[in-house]
């Protein structure tokens, strides 16, 4: 460790005190008060690498509480297939997002369904979720609300997300990435309703599965087969900061001797810092 300047003044400042006080009296200089060089603090261990799923959690929480806030480009799609007929809309968005404490969240994107784009923005601030889709007006409700929560694109979501899939998560660090991931195979609903990936996915099939049912689609939750969950966090294996984030589910709805596939995908990729802030505007809400 390099010593400071504020030391080695010090240091010289002893040796010239010593050498006049040689000079004067004719004593022979204390060799011991003289060169004898303070004592150095003992240099910081290097903090260990992460090894586990839980410790890369905990240094990308780390890196992602830094910076003041991130801005994020999310992608997604939704379908349902029928007989080879789709029915899909996708959807992209830019999301700024901050670190304080309480977070705020500023999204604003568009839906493109059937040729028509229908925009949306999605504030959300103090807990309360304000929402507007196309001319509608706004919205709101609180987070603890599942309307709502199921209404907004938090990327930092993901990690208390991997947390609560414990064991489940498996581990990659290829040279250039870390990755996360949990994944659930073809199976029917009641045998892996209770994992967590299914429960998340489950969530966002719920509205679409109350459209089924107003359309007198009344297969019961115990016919439904799940083709697919999986889910992947990546993070960048020097910063540990996360580079991008997916979502994706399927599920297979029997109806009238056929089956319906129910589809999503979702991608959030981290595009950078974000120094601005957050803030509901006046007037609505």
């Amino acid at each position: 460790m390099r010593r400071s300047m504020a030391a080695t003044a010090l240091l010289l400042a002893a040796a010239l005190t010593a050498c006049a006080d040689s000079s004067d009296d004719g004593q022979p200089v204390d060799s011991a008060r003289s060169t004898t060089p303070s004592p150095q603090a003992a240099p910081a261990e290097p903090e260990p690498e992460p090894r586990t799923a839980a410790e890369f959690l905990a240094r990308a929480e780390e890196a992602m509480a830094g910076p003041k806030g991130w801005t994020f480009a999310v992608k997604g799609r939704e379908g349902l297939v029928l007989q080879g007929q789709e029915n899909a809309a996708t959807y992209t968005a830019t999301v700024r997002r901050t670190t304080g404490d309480p977070w705020a969240l500023h999204s604003t994107g568009a839906t493109l369904s059937k040729g028509v784009s229908k925009p949306e923005e999605i504030y959300v601030a103090d807990g309360t979720a304000y929402v507007k889709k196309g001319t509608a007006g706004w919205e709101h409700g609180p987070l603890t609300d599942p309307e709502f929560a199921d209404k907004v694109e938090d990327p930092l979501a993901a990690l208390d997300a991997f947390r609560g899939y414990g064991a489940e998560v498996t581990l990659a660090t290829p040279a250039d990435r870390v990755e996360l991931r949990v994944r659930t195979a073809t199976a029917p609903l009641p045998g892996v309703r209770e994992e967590a990936v299914v429960k998340k996915a489950l969530r966002e099939l719920a509205p679409t599965l109350r459209q089924l049912r107003a359309a007198d689609v009344t297969t019961p939750e115990s016919g439904i087969t799940v083709e697919s969950v999986e889910e992947t966090l990546v993070l960048d294996p020097s910063t540990y900061r996360i580079t991008a984030h997916t979502f994706e589910c399927g599920f297979r709805i029997p109806y009238d001797g056929q089956s319906i596939r129910y589809e999503q995908e979702v991608t959030e990729r981290t595009e950078g810092p974000y120094d601005g802030t957050v803030a509901r505007p006046d007037g609505i809400g």
